[in-house]
């Protein structure tokens, strides 16, 4: 009882909105054609969604950037974590160090990243052409691959410190004994990785990879500095979509639409994610 007004007033910060955008996206309400009134439609702006082709581009582009950038989190993360760990000294310094990146805000790493590659006087562009790496270094944001390339990198450059600190609590909770017995018995590292640190990490894996999966699928304010979208839309994510609908276009239901599916999409994820968590922690200490 003593926690209800709090709880109250959590649900209709968080709520409030999810639900008003489920109300609205079952209306025709486009400020670029105010006659048009404001009708009750349906589920007719989710059927227009399904049959968007730029609909299904950014869901495409949306599971490829957090595919491609998650997998790199989670492995340089790894590594960073496991080299903290097996320091003696200065772990303290080397953590604070390593959580610069994840303080500086997501903008101004899209600036500087943006300004790093930058054509053709990039620092990149530079660098490559200094080395003869390649004969001609490309446009990166003028070419609809390579300008995922520094998106994808300034995303891991910042969040992987997240994911490494994340991991190196979980690697700090595991007994050492457990390594002493495993060199005792002749295993070498790369036994000792996959038999003990591996499984008694699964958990901590677990957790950044739901934490960062669910945050990439929303990604919007590191590719709307970077590229905004662009060349075209070609680098263009789902939320990046549902803004350009909703308040650049003006089109309030079918944006709120657009905006409802990433909600639904992200909770599904964070749900199921949350159910296997569950599951593991009943089973483990039967195990």
């Amino acid at each position: 009882m003593m926690a209800l007004p709090a709880l109250g007033l959590i649900g209709v910060i968080a709520l409030g909105p999810v639900l008003w955008a489920m109300w609205e996206s079952l209306y025709l309400h486009d400020l670029r054609m105010p006659w048009l009134g404001h009708r009750f439609i349906g589920l007719q702006n989710y059927v227009e969604a399904f049959s968007d082709p730029r609909f299904w581009g950014a869901i495409g582009h949306t599971v490829v950037f957090a595919t491609v950038s998650v997998t790199l989190e989670l492995v340089f993360g790894l590594a960073l974590a496991i080299a903290v760990d097996s320091m003696r000294r200065g772990q303290g310094i080397v953590r604070t160090a390593m959580l610069l990146p994840w303080a500086v805000p997501t903008v101004v790493v899209g600036l500087v990243w943006r300004f790093i590659f930058e054509s053709p006087a990039g620092l990149m562009n530079t660098v490559l052409a200094g080395s003869r790496v390649i004969a001609s270094p490309p446009i990166w944001f003028a070419d609809p691959l390579a300008a995922w390339t520094p998106i994808i990198l300034a995303d891991a450059w910042k969040t992987t410190p997240f994911v490494a600190i994340l991991l190196l609590a979980g690697l700090q909770s595991i007994d050492r004994s457990l390594y002493e017995a495993a060199r005792i018995d002749g295993a070498g590292a790369w036994r000792q990785f996959t038999d003990i640190t591996l499984p008694l990490l699964m958990p901590a894996l677990l957790v950044a990879l739901v934490f960062r999966a669910v945050d990439a699928l929303r990604v919007f304010d590191v590719i709307y500095v970077m590229t905004g979208g662009g060349p075209g839309t070609a680098t263009e994510p789902i939320a990046m979509y549902a803004f350009s609908a909703l308040l650049e276009n003006l089109r309030f239901g079918y944006g709120s639409a657009l905006s409802v599916m990433v909600f639904v999409i992200t909770f599904l994820l964070a749900l199921v994610a949350i159910r296997r968590l569950g599951r593991r922690a009943l089973v483990e200490p039967v195990s």
